[in-house]
């Protein structure tokens, strides 16, 4: 049964002349756990991200399904894990040398398959405009995977068509002209589809390309921080500006709402796809970053708000991931899961809005594949070589394990008391490493997940 709030909640919307709330769906690309003053940051400056976190309920574990992009996304727009949709990396799953690599691994898809469901084909059909700005990684047009706008949405997972300054060409958008944005110019774009669509509910993914690679920032606010003092965390001028000018069009796209006066009817959700690229940013006290399954590359800032429905300055522990926001979207559209779909994740509106408690679940996460590092030496991974080694992870209540299938190595870590993942506990826990482990291969089992065993005949052992 409804809660009497959630039904006050639809007499609202329909009394409003809307039986339906616009879903706005903010992915910043590579943004770490800690790179938002909300997070904890005092070199980077956010005050409209501060705000929108503060204005609703903001997850301390908020977790993004896969550690680097074109996977996270898939997850998100499938609500599916990617032993269901093949999407374990960007490009080839073989990376890294190939001397270095003791199995030969799981191959990767590179394109969202047509026949996997998304959330906007779901929403369009349910009579939402749906349109998608900014990076999109999964295909060449995501208006095949059910968007009727495309801004600047191509296979690439860089702004590779001009970088971020102007002159630059992206789908259906372009500048040949010098000292233009990038950033700016696809705020401006999401503003413009607000004020021109509210003839029926809209679903607006905003995926700024920002702060991917390249590193550019704009040129008056990298001024700024080049005057700024960081610290052994934040440090870095240029990103920093990335970092505002995300912040600025987050807050151009509330403004705009406000303005529009649809703040009441529009649920907004924040995430990231990914954590922080070590190069540029720390994502400390949390373990290493993108493309590694430690807490740094897979936790993110994840928030959700929606003025008037749920309650502001509310701040949770309880786990979520990615792969709740399709459950989520449809609930909030009023609509029923589709019978020919399995969802992974679970409709997060009964704590969102009723404060009810989350069912109790494990989390996971499975790559069969290679990531070469970044940084050489860097002891934040598990090995120098790489960021990912093949193998399975799983989250259940404080309790982490990890899984690796070169070695059988296990790793486990209470995170309440270990967030860095630095003592390994598996030898003195093993009844929990034991219950987590058979829990891991279950799952395994469960969703046809490959496990890679074939051994790679090019490879030779470090001596």
């Amino acid at each position: 049964m409804p809660s009497f709030l959630s039904l006050l909640i639809l007499l609202a919307t329909v009394v409003s002349g809307q039986s339906k709330p616009n879903i706005i769906y903010l992915n910043a690309d590579d943004l770490g756990w800690t790179d938002l003053g909300v997070q904890g940051s005092t070199y980077y400056e956010t005050p409209h991200l501060d705000k929108l976190a503060q204005s609703g309920i903001r997850f301390l574990n908020g977790y993004a399904a896969a550690s680097n992009c074109a996977p996270s996304r898939a997850c998100a727009f499938s609500g599916q894990w990617p032993q269901r949709h093949g999407i374990y990396t960007v490009g080839n799953s073989k990376r890294g040398k190939s001397t270095h690599r003791k199995l030969i691994p799981t191959p990767n898809k590179e394109i969202l398959a047509d026949e996997i469901l998304t959330i906007p084909e779901v929403l369009k059909k349910a009579g939402y405009l749906t349109a998608h700005i900014g990076k999109w990684h999964l295909s060449q047009d995501p208006l095949a995977h059910g968007f009727d706008i495309n801004i600047a949405g191509f296979h690439g997972g860089s702004p590779s068509r001009g970088g971020y300054h102007s002159p630059y060409h992206y789908p259906n958008i372009e500048n040949k002209n010098t000292g233009e944005y990038l950033t700016d110019r696809l705020a401006k774009e999401a503003v413009k589809i607000i004020r021109q669509h509210q003839e029926k509910p809209f679903f607006l993914s905003f995926a700024t390309y920002t702060v991917h690679t390249p590193i550019q920032g704009r040129k008056d606010l990298l001024k700024k921080f080049q005057k700024k003092e960081g610290n052994d965390r934040h440090h870095h001028p240029e990103y920093a500006a990335m970092i505002q000018s995300l912040d600025l069009a987050v807050g151009q796209i509330v403004r705009a709402l406000e303005e529009e006066k649809l703040l009441e009817n529009t649920l907004l959700v924040f995430t990231s796809d990914n954590g922080g690229h070590e190069n540029f940013t720390s994502n400390a006290p949390l373990r290493a970053g993108k493309g590694s399954y430690y807490e740094g590359g897979i936790r993110e800032p994840f928030f959700f708000s929606w003025q008037g429905t749920i309650q502001p300055g509310q701040i949770h522990k309880k786990p979520i991931t990615n792969l709740d926001l399709f459950p989520t979207f449809l609930a909030a559209a009023g609509i029923a899961p589709p019978s020919q779909k399995t969802l992974d994740g679970i409709n997060l509106l009964p704590l969102l809005i009723d404060k009810k408690t989350l069912p109790a679940r494990p989390l996971f996460w499975h790559f069969p594949i290679y990531l070469q590092a970044y940084q050489k030496n860097s002891r934040e991974t598990r090995d120098p070589l790489f960021r990912t080694r093949p193998g399975s992870v799983v989250r259940s209540g404080p309790w982490k394990l990890h899984q690796y299938f070169e070695d059988q190595g296990l790793e486990l870590y209470h995170l309440s008391n270990d967030p860095s993942e630095k003592n390994n506990l598996a030898h003195q826990h093993p009844e929990k490493t034991k219950e987590l482990l058979s829990l891991l291969e279950n799952w395994r089992t469960n969703t046809n997940a490959p496990v890679p065993t074939q051994l790679n005949p090019e490879f030779k052992p470090i001596e």
